[in-house]
């Protein structure tokens, strides 16, 4: 096999619909791994309707390959069995590499499974009606792999530890910061009348959910007057009130100016794998506060104000704190130094270790 390029097979599903954390990881991933000579990668996509869509959303370079099956029938018999195997589908591939949660059924590829949170196993209430066997699924997925990947030492830790998983199989790959965040600017006053944004105000970056603790960030938030506004950026639906509001999915140009415009990005999380926002923030050199949880500390170093989770008084504090002196947790060389610590490159090249591995191993 030294002699040819290792045939990669990744779940490209997440590309598919408005992309959240999962569906950057996974078109970063693919960018990077399409020019890496020694993987000939390709992609699948787990859906009925939308299987034909996929070949418009990877990166140069990566093939598609559809299965036109109802995910949720695809999960039911992966959870009893190897059937369907992947292959009988995309034909023979040396990994096949489940990047959200799921690893598909196969014949005789080595399987690789990334974990990149365990919030599933904490709250199962919280998962929604699609993904009520999602705990099972990922039991099943970790058992069976032969490399599981997290994003962070932190959920690394937490799968080996809650899913009896030898911790010589978890190899953690950080995700990446794209170079065009540290060139990213404020808006132009065009660009902040088209898109509402008030002339300073706090951002919340990402989808609404009961772990992102947005209960915990309204009572602080309405508790302090004196606070710009809060603006919410991500798809889903977000509770407002008369200082708040919420721009909705948006492109990935404004994405970046509205980032670089934010007085500061707060991150409440009760739960998080990594918190991608977090980098992205400190890249165009804005000041962040987030919770003080396990992922979040990994990631952030000593560059961000970190809270207890669900301490108002402290949340409130080091929101000030952020907006009167930017600079008082860390210099703009600090957090710029931060963030380019995390790279693609380096995600892509410790995959490919994974890879790797699972093929010897498998």
């Amino acid at each position: 096999m030294a002699d040819r390029p290792l045939k990669v097979l990744l779940d490209g599903t997440p590309l598919l619909g408005s992309r959240t954390g999962i569906g950057r990881y996974t078109a970063s991933l693919m960018e990077e791994l399409a020019s890496v000579s020694e993987v000939d990668t390709r992609a699948v996509a787990f859906t009925l309707r939308g299987w034909r869509k996929l070949r418009h959303a990877l990166p140069h370079g990566v093939r598609a390959r559809g299965i036109p099956a109802p995910a949720r029938l695809l999960r039911r018999s992966w959870l009893k069995s190897q059937f369907p195997p992947i292959e009988l589908f995309a034909g023979p591939t040396d990994v096949v590499h489940g990047t959200n949660f799921v690893l598909p059924g196969a014949l005789r590829a080595a399987g690789v499974l990334t974990i990149h949170d365990l919030a599933f196993l904490d709250v199962p209430g919280e998962l929604s009606p699609g993904n009520f066997e999602l705990p099972q699924l990922v039991l099943r997925g970790a058992a069976n792999a032969d490399v599981i990947c997290t994003p962070t030492e932190a959920v690394a830790d937490s799968v080996a530890e809650r899913l009896n998983i030898d911790r010589e199989k978890i190899v953690v790959t950080p995700l990446g910061v794209d170079p065009v965040w540290f060139n990213a600017r404020p808006p132009e006053k065009e660009d902040r009348a088209r898109l509402g944004l008030p002339t300073e105000y706090l951002l919340f970056l990402g989808a609404p959910g009961p772990r992102k603790g947005l209960d915990w960030l309204a009572q602080a938030h309405a508790a302090a007057p004196d606070l710009p506004p809060l603006v919410f950026a991500g798809p889903g639906k977000f509770t407002v009130s008369d200082r708040s509001q919420h721009l909705g999915y948006v492109s990935d140009a404004d994405l970046h100016t509205v980032v670089a415009g934010a007085t500061a990005l707060v991150l409440p999380s009760r739960d998080e794998g990594f918190g991608l926002p977090v980098l992205e923030a400190m890249a165009c050199d804005v000041p962040v506060v987030c919770s003080d949880i396990p992922a979040l500390r990994e990631v952030a170093g000593d560059c961000a104000g970190l809270v207890p989770y669900e301490d108002v008084d402290a949340l409130v504090e080091a929101l000030r704190t952020a907006v009167s002196d930017p600079h008082a947790v860390a210099t703009s060389a600090a957090r710029r130094t931060r963030a380019a610590t995390f790279t693609w490159r380096q995600c892509a090249e410790r995959t490919v270790e994974a890879y790797r591995q699972a093929v010897a191993t498998h």
